[in-house]
Formats: structure tokens, C-alpha cells, sequence
């Protein structure tokens, strides 16, 4: 690519953080470094073979960065790392084992010509093309979850505002971009001047839960949080985290801990706040024993 093409494509920098996403990773770096004038993967001390087999296809790509960690800082410390990087005055935070449909890039960015958008995020789909919880949301605050953990979701449609579910998926698709209270962390685009306001993702999150700190704190700066339904991207879905599932189980849970804590103690009664967290363990707790199940079943067969 020319360097005339390259002016010609939109000023903003796409921060990949990988972790063992192997051939994915490829894939994801190759539909990027098409849509956005710089790319920057931030390595969290992956497996050497898979990783120098993707790079090695693009060594001579001049738009690509690439950043290595000796060890696995987590999601939030990548992203910061990578976002020190950027050169442009925007910023696109993608998974690697996201894939951006044609353009989805310049689909998100259209939004930031206004001043009051500070975040925009993509339809996230499987590979059947169906849209995934999370595009997306409203935020997980303590009731709505338990109104999902006890599926008292079916009564939405007589009181939704008091049993909505916080996942937007399973709602019709709408026309053009639309205000929601939070979008995922695999496809977010975010404006520099809007990142520095906020401030940087919490690196006390190691793996999930850091985009739904970030969204409540750009809400809470006052910034507008927008899904781009025509912004498509195939997500495949915990790929990174297949061959652990037990480590990935546990930050999850650790991250929902924080999130709830640090967003909702001072809003939520503290006995109501004490059994979220019990909720929250030994949710852990059969997830970790289904593993274990699973796993004698393997080795035993």
C-alpha cells in the first residue's frame, strides 16, 4: 500500500492485546492494518511458535507496531500500554479473535463528528451471523443480575423497567446507531480527547469487566456511549481462553467483584451487597466443579 493509500484511510490507531490467540490473530491483524492507518499489537506473552508464525506474514508491514510482554499483564495493562502508542486522535480497542467486516472502521468512526460522543461499538456476531450478548447492554448492576440469575427476566414485558434483562440482543435490531449504557470491550472505539478525560482502563481488572468500568466512567463524565449496528465484526468468541478455562472462569468473577464493588457499594445496602458477592463465589464454585466433572470424564475416557 502507497502512502497516498494509507492517508486515505481513517486516523485511527487499532490497539490489539493478544494472549495465545493463535491463527485468529492473523486474521484479525489482516482485516485491521486494511481499515485504520495504524495498528498496534501489544503481546501478553504468548507461545512463541504461533506468534512468529503471524508476525513472520507481516514483517513488512509498516503500519504494524508490535509490543512484547514477558509476561501476561492482563487485558486493561495491554490496552494502556497500547494506547501510549497511538498516533491518531482515535482509537479502536479489538480483540484478536474479533474479525472487522469491510467497513466497519470508518462505520464507527462516523459518530464522532459529534462533540458529545465519546464511545462507539460494533455488532458482534458468531459465525452464524447472529448477533452476541454484549454488543449491546444496559450495565449489570446488582439487581439486574439477579434478575437474569433467577430468571425473572419473563416479566419484562408487563414491568421492564423493573425486570429488563441487561443484555439488548434479543431486541430488534435498530435502523442506525442508537445510545446505550455500555458496549463490549472486543470492539470499542473510543476518541483520545474522550480517553483522556476518563482516564485510562483499570488495570485492576486483569481480564473481564474493565469495558464495563470504562463505559460507567465515560457515563459518568457525561460522554455518549453509541452502538453501530453496520459496524459488523465476527467475534470469535473465548478463543484466547479455551485451554483455561478455569483461570479465565476466575478472573471473570474476580472482575465482577470489583466492578460491583467499586461502582455500587455506596448505592446498594451493605447486607445486599454481602450476599451479591456470595452469589458471585459460588457461581464460581459449580462453574469450577462442572470443570472438574469434565475433566475426569477426559481423562478417565
Amino acid at each position: 500500500m502507497s502512502a497516498d493509500d494509507r492517508d486515505d484511510l481513517p486516523a485511527v490507531t487499532v490497539v490489539v492485546v493478544n494472549h495465545d490467540a493463535g491463527p485468529l490473530l492473523g486474521d484479525c491483524l489482516r482485516a485491521a492494518v486494511a481499515q485504520a492507518r495504524q495498528v498496534v499489537l501489544v503481546d501478553n506473552a504468548s507461545a512463541a511458535g504461533p506468534l512468529e508464525e503471524v508476525l513472520t506474514a507481516f514483517a513488512d508491514e509498516p503500519r504494524l507496531e508490535v509490543v512484547r510482554s514477558p509476561a501476561n499483564v492482563g487485558f486493561a495493562a495491554g490496552s494502556n500500554r497500547g494506547a501510549a502508542l497511538a498516533r491518531e486522535p482515535v482509537l479502536l480497542f479489538l480483540n484478536p479473535d474479533c474479525i472487522l467486516a469491510a467497513g466497519a472502521v470508518r462505520a464507527l468512526l462516523a459518530p464522532f463528528v459529534d462533540a458529545t460522543v465519546g464511545m462507539t461499538g460494533g455488532l458482534l456476531t458468531d459465525v452464524a451471523g447472529c448477533e452476541q450478548g454484549g454488543s449491546r447492554r444496559a450495565v449489570p448492576t446488582p439487581w439486574r443480575s439477579f434478575v437474569r440469575a433467577f430468571g425473572l427476566s419473563r416479566f419484562a414485558g408487563r414491568w421492564p423497567k423493573l425486570f429488563s434483562d441487561y443484555d439488548l440482543h434479543r431486541r430488534p435490531l435498530p435502523a442506525g446507531p442508537i445510545d446505550v449504557e455500555a458496549v463490549s470491550g472486543a470492539c470499542a472505539m473510543v476518541s483520545r480527547r474522550s480517553l483522556d478525560d476518563v482516564g485510562p482502563w483499570d488495570e485492576g481488572f486483569f481480564l473481564h469487566c474493565e469495558d464495563l468500568d470504562l463505559c460507567m466512567r465515560f457515563r459518568g463524565r457525561g460522554w455518549r456511549i453509541l452502538f453501530v449496528p453496520s459496524a459488523r465484526a465476527l467475534h470469535h468468541r473465548g478463543m484466547c481462553g479455551r485451554a483455561r478455562p478455569l483461570f479465565v472462569e476466575w478472573h471473570k468473577h474476580a472482575g465482577m467483584i470489583r466492578f460491583y464493588g467499586k461502582h455500587f457499594r455506596h448505592q446498594y445496602p451493605l447486607g445486599l451487597m454481602g450476599l451479591v458477592f456470595v452469589g458471585v463465589w459460588l457461581r464460581f464454585g459449580g462453574i469450577t466443579v462442572r470443570e472438574l466433572v469434565r475433566w475426569t470424564r477426559r481423562t478417565v475416557s
